[in-house]
């Protein structure tokens, strides 16, 4: 059985989601661990009420390497073995990539390559695209850039605000999440350069 890590920053209701698909028996998985490096957030409580582990790693003041090496110790202490970003508002160093090769999976709140970082929404009404969507990709070494496993189109509406826009990206981010990681789950797939090949 996989043993999944969420990190996140914020309300985490992308880890809500995976969470709704494990406890329904629709992802082959556990969860071993929430670690948050914020620890007022959310999410933590949301981990908590569910019975999860849920651990704050607080990140303020910390050089990164420090931080992320405190980071791959709990999730090595809790035998994880694939790592979901769940709004997890930190770029993430090398050393931590290179500690879960092809193992960490990101949700971006766009179709990358386009718009990556930070107020991706924002971005497209500002370029006036007319659709815009989500991507889970694997994490590599540099931001929102590694190979794409997953996308969902949403369109633009003339009316849309960044609110009524993010809200309805979402709800795709909610459904393609657990569809990526059932199939890194299952195996059925390879990476070749910046391709994922399924089956």
């Amino acid at each position: 059985m996989t043993r999944l890590g969420i990190l996140l920053s914020g309300r985490g209701s992308n880890f809500e989601a995976i969470a709704d698909h494990v406890a329904a028996g629709d992802l082959e998985a556990e969860i071993a661990v929430v670690i948050s490096n914020r620890s007022e957030a959310p999410g933590l409580e949301a981990a908590r009420r569910r019975g999860l582990p849920a651990v704050a790693i607080p990140s303020k003041g910390l050089d990164r390497e420090v931080y992320d090496r405190m980071a791959i110790e709990e999730l090595r202490r809790c035998g994880v073995g694939l790592v979901c970003l769940a709004g997890f508002m930190r770029l993430l160093s090398a050393t931590f990539v290179r500690a879960f090769p092809n193992r960490i999976l990101n949700i971006h709140p766009s179709l990358l390559p386009s718009f990556p970082g930070l107020d991706a929404q924002h971005q497209a009404l500002e370029h006036g695209v007319r659709v815009s969507g989500c991507t889970v990709h694997f994490v590599d070494e540099y931001l929102d850039a590694g190979p794409i496993l997953a996308q969902a189109p949403v369109p633009v509406l003339d009316t849309d605000t960044v609110e009524t826009l993010a809200a309805r990206i979402l709800k795709e981010e909610h459904r393609i999440y657990s569809e990526a990681l059932r199939i890194v789950i299952g195996g059925n797939y390879r990476i070749e350069g910046r391709r994922v090949i399924l089956g």
